[in-house]
């Protein structure tokens, strides 16, 4: 694989992860009912809904002024897509667990931007619960930030680096 080949597929695969989270928050948008709707997927397990998020992950800031929240939300995801993709850039020779996971947070970080900056607020509809526990409601690009940030942990914490000498 050349690098060019590699960094067409690793942006491809951000791209596909912009597209899966907007055309499933399309869909859920047009048959969930915000706020009430449910549709089960496996009972006492998981569900499908439809909340929206005026905050980040699991509401962090919901409670702050709309223009305050919108204004950080929007800075710290730009700066986090802009810094992920030049090291996804940089990094881009070969398809390795690291740029998946580069390719893959930058895809969820580019979906849930769209979100904020043009309606100033996420969708969120997988709903996981076991009991009375429940998680927060995420979407397809909260899942990608999150499998890619796992692969990128599996990488450091578990991946000897061919640099590291064993002397």
């Amino acid at each position: 694989m050349t690098k060019a080949q590699a960094r067409a597929s690793l942006f491809g695969l951000s791209l596909l992860i912009v597209i899966l989270d907007r055309a499933t928050k399309m869909w859920v948008a047009s048959h969930v009912e915000l706020y009430f709707g449910s549709i089960t997927i496996i009972p006492r397990l998981f569900s499908i809904t439809h909340v929206e998020n005026p905050g980040a992950a699991f509401s962090l800031l919901a409670n702050a002024s709309p223009t305050l929240r919108s204004a950080v939300l929007i800075t710290f995801s730009t700066l986090a897509m802009i810094v992920v993709a030049f090291v996804l850039w940089r990094t881009a020779r070969e398809w390795t667990t690291t740029n998946a996971g580069l390719a893959l947070v930058l895809g969820g970080a580019v979906g849930n931007l769209w979100d904020r900056v043009i309606r100033h607020r996420v969708t969120d509809f997988f709903h996981l619960y076991i009991g009375n526990w429940s998680w927060p409601d995420f979407n397809v690009a909260d899942s990608a930030i999150v499998v890619g940030a796992c692969l990128l942990m599996f990488q450091i914490l578990f991946v000897k680096s061919s640099s590291t000498s064993t002397a």
